[in-house]
């Protein structure tokens, strides 16, 4: 009788924790978190998670990673359901795009005092925020010291209208271009024109934006850089490099792997030195950021576990393994982003430094990338000779009129 009471009591017990169990794990809070192209780093990422996980046994993270072609796409279709993610990785222009259609959840400012204050201010949309910034970069000069010495020129070029006044020089004694601005890519001739104070579309059809525009022009018709200037890509300027074609190449601090993977012989006559800049004397950037869907249904949890992503442990972990920049004011102070002790490390101090120098910034728009369009294809009608430059000009204020 006694061994049956027995057996009744553990099985009873058994049922208890069974219960327990059960309850403890419907109780869990699921958030899910969409990341762009982020699967080469998945150890980092699941060591994240274990540890937040760790400290929140009521939750649990669904880490989802999204192509990055697709990102775009697969977020306008999910913050539109009743059941998005929670958290979602994005660029800040489209996360603009987002906040202007009401979609996502405002992030008050006082959970962001850790982060960079310049980038905080760049991400600002209507003076509120909507997103938190998760990592940066800031592109740098890589130059051939050897082709630069060639030149006979001791001062290195500090502001485009620096490096357009000895481009004959260079091409004279090296026998090759000073650069290869590629001036039709994307947002890169709104980035320069905003060097020159030239922050608003207001402002596109003025002296000032008609010098830059002039600058270009006149360095194109004397072929002092290459004809494929009207058309190439970041990348296709970073082959003309390794090539030994090209003086000067600006881009990010991780294309100083591939040259030194892809072209030894030039990455021994590599430096590096501070981005290129204008008469504003800023510096642009790029950054990742994170945004909360006003419809998500774990608003507070996600927000703190992006908090915990991005906290300066965290994100000094992740610069390490990716050489990206951090955003979190005290990580950016490491020792990491003060070392000068190689090349590459050369390159990610002097990134670091060029955060803390970001404004004033173009003022993104809704129409963002048709903005970007047709100002590319102004620059192209203004090289190829179309037309003049102050017709082409007036035409563009005129078009971007009704998007300002």
């Amino acid at each position: 009788m006694k061994k049956f009471l027995t057996c009744i009591l553990t099985l009873l017990l058994f049922i208890s924790l069974t219960a327990c169990s059960v309850r403890q794990n419907t109780s869990q809070k699921e958030v899910t978190v969409w990341t762009l192209q982020m699967g080469d780093f998945a150890d980092y990422m699941y060591k994240v998670i274990r540890a937040y996980e760790k400290q929140h046994p009521n939750i649990l993270i669904k880490w989802v990673d999204v192509p990055f072609s697709e990102g775009e796409k697969r977020t306008l279709a999910a913050v539109m359901t009743d059941n998005p993610p929670d958290l979602i990785n994005l660029n800040p222009d489209f996360s603009a795009l987002l906040a202007q259609k009401g979609t996502l959840e405002e992030i008050p400012i006082e959970n962001v005092e850790s982060f960079n204050s310049e980038i905080i201010n760049a991400l600002k949309y209507n003076e509120k925020l909507y997103s938190i910034p998760w990592y940066a970069t800031s592109a740098i000069t890589i130059y051939n010291k050897d082709l630069f010495a060639r030149s006979g020129i001791i001062r290195l070029p500090k502001t485009y209208d620096e490096l357009a006044l000895i481009a004959e020089k260079i091409k004279q004694k090296s026998g090759v271009y000073v650069y290869l601005p590629t001036i039709t890519e994307n947002d890169t001739m709104i980035k320069i024109l905003n060097k020159y104070d030239i922050s608003d579309l207001s402002d596109i059809n003025s002296e000032k934006s008609y010098k830059v525009f002039k600058m270009f022009k006149d360095l194109y018709n004397k072929e002092l850089i290459p004809p494929e200037t009207v058309t190439m890509t970041h990348r296709e300027a970073l082959e003309q490099f390794m090539a030994g074609k090209i003086v000067f190449y600006q881009g990010g601090a991780n294309f100083l792997n591939m040259i030194r993977e892809n072209a030894p012989s030039i990455y021994k006559n590599t430096d590096v030195m501070e981005q290129l800049r204008g008469s504003a004397g800023q510096y642009d950037f790029s950054v990742m950021n994170f945004v909360i869907p006003k419809r998500a249904k774990m608003k507070k949890e996600a927000l703190d576990f992006c908090l915990f992503l991005t906290n300066e442990e965290n994100q000094l972990e992740l610069a390490k393994i990716t050489n990206i920049i951090a955003t979190n004011s005290a990580a950016l102070e490491n020792d990491f982003y003060h070392d000068n002790s190689d090349l590459i490390a050369k390159a990610r101090s002097i990134s670091a430094k060029q955060i803390n120098n970001i404004a004033p910034l173009f003022k993104q728009r809704r129409n963002q990338k048709e903005i970007n369009t047709q100002i590319n294809s102004a620059v192209q009608s203004i090289l190829m000779e179309k037309d003049s430059i102050e017709n082409i000009l007036k035409k563009l204020a005129n078009n971007l009129a009704p998007l300002n």
